[in-house]
Parts: structure tokens; sequence; C-alpha cells
């Protein structure tokens, strides 16, 4: 017999229990040891396995798959070439460092598999021959009969043949807070995997209750194996910022070589130079035109950022992924426990006259209870008391303070229970009542199917002595058939008014709440028994409370900060539609007319209609793991940079397949973890809105460090470039353009890596996703400022040289003009679009004045001292020559900044 193809002949969550056994050879009686050894000999151990790694020697070769690398080692071939192996070996080693660093986060895919391979459960309580015993979970085989209870991790996913007050936490696969109340009888074949109450999913954790089950997947085809298999095939997406250093890469490389060729060709033909004094040059010119300070550059901006970030609360797992936060132009949130607290909290109260709000949020008992805005005390409000007092009596959930005391406002509070009896024991305290002056005598549990708890309780206290309730608490549905009165506001009961409360039930379940239904009714003092027949009947309804997983305030502020950096905030969630929508609205996420798309309309569309409509849809309810995939790169085709937060294995698959995936650290699993790019160690929205701040942080600072790099890289290849096409005697040295490429480019550029954010940072909408690295603005910038500084130092070099100074000083007086028209050119460059002809230029980054200070330092040492005259052909010079350069360096920087004003006007920022 197939068993899988059997399965595969029905839905088992929609078919009865005993077609699902017959599907798969099996009874409630378990396999026999014989057949379960042959159908594991047949499919495989229940376990997931990884796929097979690439071989070693490929990875390591895949990691200089890079335009820059290329670069690096072209320069480091060129240094060798000019015998310079001290440079040589220093560029080859960054190089190297950067594929360790690419092997290293090469791993996170498969860190993310095991994590979700961690998941599964080791042990099963599972049927063989008739006979219950404890076996390894890999053991189990489609056909098996296992039995689960409260604590227990679900082993592989079941098809349930009993059940008693069965509930499953499944937020991990799901997204929703509370857990599944788990039945034997089937549900529509179409009903999405949140809906099927008649399945127990491998992973997921049993919350309550006990039941059986019949095993119908295994191993990879459960549904966290299909999580794990979404994550495999999913290619991680490139950044915007590797784009674009690879097409600016490509450009200086292609630019070098057709330059280089012209010079080449004009020294030979037209000027008739030597062939080694031509080489020379051509390498001169390439190792100034190279900048082999940028890959490394790049790499100290993003790790300083991914310091900050830490100090922010924010764990990056991959460099890049800080700047591509700063350009996303989505965020696509998970609402449970991200946007949300998961904490369950009672926010209104109906009674048959009046409606009670009710203040605070999650389990600490803080707040109070109002009515038109005004504290509305339990001692002065019967109706209020009344139900204050059921829900805290009929109730078995505690919440303590994290101190073990009592508690102080801002202290932390922990529920002992489950969350919605933790909300309504929370709505007591606020009340003032805390049901210790009630003695429970005998309950009805609360049971899935019936979906109502019961307590008979008799009042301890001195001032009614003797007097005894049923206390019923429930779904309205199950509480209100039961009444035949209703409390007033003085504690009087009246006949019931049905219509009223419909209306009141109906009123809070379109605000998104979850409700349930409070009545008592008196009792024998004497009763000391409790039974289902006991609460049939002769209730008094005392009124209905509207539960919420409340949002996160920070959240809310940082939601309105994304939006005025024009960045959309989508919610994805498993919950209902109603209650997503609620929330997004109160969030700000949903505007005045949000279109909200379920699970089954998304599965019902094609690819090219998703796409159509993804951008316009705020809210995104009862969704699956391949939903959120379809989502994000729906979103991706639009040409958006996609972000997705989350905490369960759920939306392992999702964060991969997004430009930066966010994982929430305290309440996400490892798989989570593993699979995001950044981990949120405070699980706070709000730390999302920051970081895209310091990813655009980090982008301006990387473009200010291009803008200053290359003026260097340009002039200096200027210098060489027009002295050959000229015919004329070489400005510079080779080996002089690696000292002031050292001395300069990679010391001075750091100064701008960890710079401030600029004044208005947030409030810029994202650049485009193929947005240039550098636009039409920058691109004149750079281009001037390579001439002017090009321009001083020939200046220098020919005027020192016709006014009788030796070449070794012509060309110092050169590399001198070079290093100070940097210097004064970094003040330029603190600031992108705004005039650095102001004091704030001079405050706000100390490292300008120690790299100044390093750089006269070392540029002394150039001049100055003999081996520095022996290995870099240069030769001191006199405090004029200093003057002339230190003139120079002012009169670039002044036309820089004219240039800046000139230019502002120029192409928009992408």
């Amino acid at each position: 017999m197939d068993v899988d193809r059997a399965i595969q002949t029905i839905e088992p969550w929609a078919a009865p229990s005993d077609a699902v056994l017959a599907e798969l050879g099996a009874s409630e009686q378990g396999l026999s040891a014989a057949e379960a050894a042959r159908r594991l000999s047949e499919y495989g151990p229940n376990l997931l396995t990884p796929p097979r790694p690439a071989p070693w020697w490929k990875r390591v070769l895949l990691q200089f798959k890079d335009v820059l690398i290329y670069v690096l080692l072209a320069s480091a071939l060129l240094k060798a070439i000019i015998g310079e192996w001290v440079d040589f070996a220093v560029i080859l080693a960054v190089a190297v460092i950067n594929a360790v660093i690419g092997l290293v986060q090469e791993g996170r895919a498969e860190q993310a598999l095991n994590a979700i391979r961690g998941m599964l459960s080791s042990q099963a309580h599972l049927m063989r021959d008739g006979q219950w015993l404890e076996a390894d979970a890999a053991q189990l085989v489609p056909g098996d009969v296992v039995r689960v209870r409260a604590g227990d991790r679900v082993p592989a996913d079941l098809r349930l043949l009993d059940s008693a007050n069965l509930q499953v936490d499944e937020s991990a696969l799901t997204g929703e807070a509370e857990p599944s109340n788990k039945f034997a009888a089937p549900v529509a074949v179409t009903a999405e995997l949140g809906d099927r109450t008649s399945m127990l999913f491998s992973g997921t954790l049993v919350a309550a209750g006990t039941g059986s089950g019949v095993v119908v997947s295994t191993g990879q085809n459960t549904e966290i194996g299909h999580i794990q298999t979404l994550v495999s095939e999913v290619e991680t997406v490139e950044t915007p910022l590797a784009r674009a250093l690879a097409r600016f890469g490509r450009l200086i490389a292609w630019t070098i070589i057709a330059m280089t060729i012209v010079m080449t060709l004009i020294g030979l033909f037209v000027h008739d130079f030597d062939l080694d004094e031509i080489v020379s040059a051509a390498i001169g010119f390439a190792v100034a035109a190279i900048p082999e300070g940028l890959p490394a550059l790049v790499t100290i901006t993003l790790a300083l950022g991914v310091q900050q970030m830490a100090r922010r609360h924010a764990i990056t797992r991959r460099l890049p992924a800080v700047e591509a936060l700063g350009s996303v132009t989505v965020i696509c949130s998970d609402k449970t426990g991200t946007l949300t607290k998961n904490e369950m909290t009672a926010r209104s109260v109906r009674t048959a006259a009046r409606a009670y709000e009710v203040e605070g949020t999650g389990y600490a008992p803080l707040g109070q209870v109002t009515l038109d805005g005004a504290p509305a005390p339990t001692a002065e409000h019967a109706d209020l008391r009344a139900l204050a007092e059921t829900v805290a009596v009929c109730n078995d959930a505690r919440v303590v303070s994290e101190s073990g005391g009592d508690g102080a406002p801002g202290a932390g509070w922990r529920l002992i229970g489950a969350p919605t009896e933790g909300a309504l024991k929370v709505l007591g305290l606020k009340g003032g009542i805390d049901g210790g002056d009630w003695r429970r005598d005998a309950e009805v549990p609360f049971d899935s199917e019936t979906k109502y708890m019961a307590v008979l309780a008799a009042r301890a206290a001195p001032q009614a002595p003797g007097e005894a309730f049923v206390f019923l608490k429930g779904a309205p549905d199950r509480v209100l058939p039961r009444a035949t009165t209703q409390t007033n506001p003085d504690g009087s009961a009246s006949p019931i008014d049905l219509p009223y409360w419909d209306e009141q039930i109906s009123e809070l379940g379109r605000q998104g709440l979850r409700v349930l239904a409070a009545a008592r009714r008196r009792a024998d003092a004497a009763q000391l028994e409790l039974s289902h027949d006991d609460v049939a009947t002769g209730f008094e309804f005392i009124g209905v409370i509207g539960i919420v997983d409340p949002p996160r305030p920070e959240a809310i502020v940082a939601i309105e900060t994304s939006h005025r950096a024009g960045i959309a905030v989508k919610m994805i969630t498993g919950d209902h539609p109603d209650t997503a929508l609620s929330i997004a609205r109160e969030m700000g996420i949903a505007g005045a007319a949000p279109r909200v798309l379920t699970g089954s309309e998304l599965e019902a569309m094609s690819d090219e209609e998703l796409r159509s409509v993804a951008g316009d849809v705020d809210v995104y309810a009862r969704t699956s793991p391949e939903h959120k995939i379809r989502i994000v790169s729906a979103l991706q085709y639009e040409r958006e940079v996609v972000a997705m937060t989350g905490d369960g294995v759920n939306d392992a698959p999702a964060l991969t397949q997004a430009d930066v995936g966010v994982a929430m650290g305290l309440k996400g699993t490892e798989a989570t973890k593993e699979a995001a790019d950044l981990v949120l160690t405070d699980d706070n929205f709000a730390t999302i809105e920051r970081a895209v701040e310091e990813g655009r942080r980090i982008y301006s600072n990387i473009r200010k460090s291009i803008l200053f790099l290359l003026p260097t890289n340009g002039a200096q290849a200027l210098v060489i470039l027009v002295a050959v096409l000229a015919g004329l005697a070489l400005p510079l040295e080779p080996v002089q353009v690696l000292w002031i490429n050292m001395a300069t480019s990679v010391t001075l550029s750091l100064a701008l890596a960890g710079a401030g954010a600029e004044p208005g940072l947030m409030d810029q909408p994202p650049r485009g996703k193929n947005a240039p690295l550098l636009d039409a603005r920058m691109s004149v910038r750079i281009g001037v400022v390579s001439l002017l500084i090009g321009a001083a130092t020939m200046f220098t070099f020919y005027f020192e040289d016709g006014h009788g100074e030796s070449v070794a000083q012509s060309q110092t007086t050169a590399v001198t003009t070079l290093a100070l028209c940097q210097l004064a050119y970094l003040f330029s460059c603190r600031f992108l679009d705004q005039s650095s002809l102001s004091l704030d230029v001079l405050r706000g980054n100390r490292v300008i004045y120690i790299s100044a200070a390093t750089l006269i330092v070392l540029q002394a040492a150039f001049v100055y001292l003999p081996f520095m005259h022996d290995w870099f052909s240069s030769g001191a010079i006199g405090w004029h020559q200093w003057g002339l350069a230190a003139l120079l360096a002012i009169a670039v920087f002044l036309l820089a900044e004219l240039n800046k004003r000139l230019t502002r006007g120029i192409g928009e920022r992408s």
C-alpha cells in the first residue's frame, strides 16, 4: 500500500476520523511492530533532513565572485608588479578577510534549518500492538496512533481521533496569540491552517487537555517540514548597496582599462616615451585611479553601524543588512508579539445600561475602570461589581509581580495561567476585587466543547456570611441561552433583553475584540457539588467583556515616523480579518478605506493579480507561510525594498525572502532568529524605526566617504594622465601615489564613517531601489574637485620645478599639496547638501581632528625623515612650500563649497 498516495486522496482535516484511518490502513489500536518497521524502512525516520551543502572549495571561490574583490586583487597584483610587497600583503589580507566574513554569514540559512529541526519533539507516547509505550519520535510513521497531554510537543502531524478540553499553542505556525481549541469533528475542506481544528501539527505545544490522533505526515511532509523546504528554496536577495557598488565597481574598472590603453598609446606613439617609462606611468595611473580603500571603507562603515545598532537593541547578522534596512520602502510586520504586546487585555465592559472602558494594558493591574471618562469604583456601581466578582472568582489564573511582591508602578508582572483568564483576573483587580473573600466549593472546568466555566462559591467575608452563587463565564452564545434575567445598574434583576445583548456583542466584535460573557445565579448555601445540569438555566446575565491583544504604544509612534519617512507598513497575520483591521486602524496602519486581503482570497489570485494589488493592501489576514512569501515576492516585483518582521517559525521563509529579515529576540523562535538579518533584543517595533534611521545614516556616510575618496584618486590619475598626454615630466612617482593613498584616502575617509545623522534624514523619502550610488550632483562635485586638486598639485610641482627646486623637492611639495587639499576637502564633505561654511562643521566629530593630526605627523615624516626619502624619493621642503600648499588647500575648500552651492539644484535625490 502506498501510504503517501493514500493520504493525498483525502484532506484529513475534512474527512471523518474513521475514513482517515481506513485510508492509512490503520486502526485505533495502532500499528503492529512489524508493519511500523516496514513503513519506517519505506518512508524514513520522522526527522527534518538538511539539504546537501555545496563543497567547501566552491563556497570559498564564490566569496571572490565580486567586482570589488576583483578591484582589490587587481590592486594587489599591480603593487606586486612594482615590488611593493607590504602593500600587496595588506590588500590581499583585506580580500581574504572579506571572504572569511562571507563564509561565516553564508552559514545562516543552514543554522535556520537546524533551529527548525530542533523544534521537533524527541519523544512520543504511541500505541503499538494495542499497548501504549514511550518511543523515540523519529520512529513514528503514518498510521501510528499517538496521544498527547498538556505540556507535550506534538511529534508529527496528527488527525485527531478524540479530545478532552484540548488546546494547542500554534502561534509559531499561525501567528495567533490564543491557544487553538481542538476537536475530533471534521472541518471544511477549504479551512485555512489556523482553522483546521481537527488537526495537530508537528512542533506545536499542547497548552491544556488531552487527545489522541493518527499520524498522517512525518518528517519533511509535515507543515513544519514544508516550512523548512520553503526556507531552503528561497534565494537571498542582493541588497541595494551591493547592487550599487557592483555597478560602480564595473564602471571604475572599465574606465581605468580604457584610459590606461589610451594613455599608453599616446605616450608611445605621440611623445615617444620609452617602453619602461610608459609602463611605469601606466602602472602609476592604474594604482592612482583604483580606489583600493573603497571595499575596506565600506566594510568599516558598516561595521561601525553594526556596533551602533547593537547599542540600540538590534543585533546585525549580516553587514549589508544595516544599509539595506535604511533603504526599505515597505515593512511587512507580523501582528502578534511584534505590533502588539501578546498580552490579552480587557478593553471594554458592557452591562445592561452602561458602557465602561478599562485603562491600562497587559497583565499589570494598573489603571482603573471608567464611565464617560470618569472613574467608576465598584462600590458605587453594583453592575460593575457583580461582573468583576464573577470573572475574579470564576478564574484559575494568577498575575504576580516579577519582584515577588505586590509590585509597584513600572514593575514587571507575569501571568500564570491562560491569557484570556489573565485578562479577566486583571479586570477584577482593577476594580479592586481579587476574589479572596469567596470560597470555591465546586466547579465545572472550562471545556473547549462547552466553551464555559462555572464555579460554586460562598462568600467568606463577615458582611454576608453564607451567601452563595454559581458564577458562570464563557462564550456569549453559550452563556446567553442560560440566562432569563439581567443585572440592572443598581444590582437588581429584570427580564433579559436579548436583542440588546446581540447588538452589544456585534458592536464589540466589529471593533476586533474577543467577547466573553459573565452571569451568576444564587445557590443554596448547603450545595457542595456542581455539574453541567446545574448550569443549564436560571442565570442572571451581568454583562460582556471585550478583550484585545493591545498594540505596543511605542509601535504606534514608530509607524507614524515610518510613514513620515515614506515607508509603508503592512500587517501580515494569521488572525481574523476584523481583529487585524481593528488593530491596524488603532496603530495607524490602515487608512479611512483600508483594504484587507485574506489568505483564501490570496490563494485564489494568480501572481500577476497579487502584484497588481499588493501595494494597496494594508492588512493581510489568515495567512500561511506560503502566502507571506508570495506577498513579499509580489512587493519586490513592484520594485519595493521589503523588510519582514516576525517571531514564529512560520515567518522564517518570508524573512529569508525579504530584502531584510527582522526577528524578535525575546519571543522569537531560534529558527526565526537564524533566518533573519537583524534580531531585535527588546522585541520593540520602535527599534526598527531607529534601525531605518541608522541604515540611512550609514548609507549617507558611505556616500560622504566615497565623495571624499574619489577626488583623491581622480586628482592623482589626472596628474599622471595630463602629464603623459602633454609629454611632461611626471609630478608624482607611482610609489608616491601609494603613499598619498595610504596617508589620506584611508586615514581621513575613516573620519566620516562614524559621523552622526544629518538633520531631516527621516523626513526624506527612501531612495530608489536601483538608484545610483552617486547621483548627478555628486558626480559633478567629484569631477570638479578632482580637477581642482589635480590642478593645485600640478601647479605646485611645475612652479617649484621652474624655480630651480630639485625633482624630489618639487614632487614632495606636490604630495604635500595633495595631502592638505584632501584635509581641507574633508571638512567640505562633512555635509552632503548643507554648507560647511559654518561652525557646525567643527563640532560633533572629534575623529576628524585625530585624523588631521595623524595626517600632519605622517606627512612631516614623509618630508623630513631620511629613510622616507630613500623609500619614496621625497625631499625636505621649507615653510614657504608648506604655506603654498596650505593656501591652495584653503582655495580648494572654498571653491568646493561654491560648487556645492551651485550644483544643489542639479537632479533630484533618487
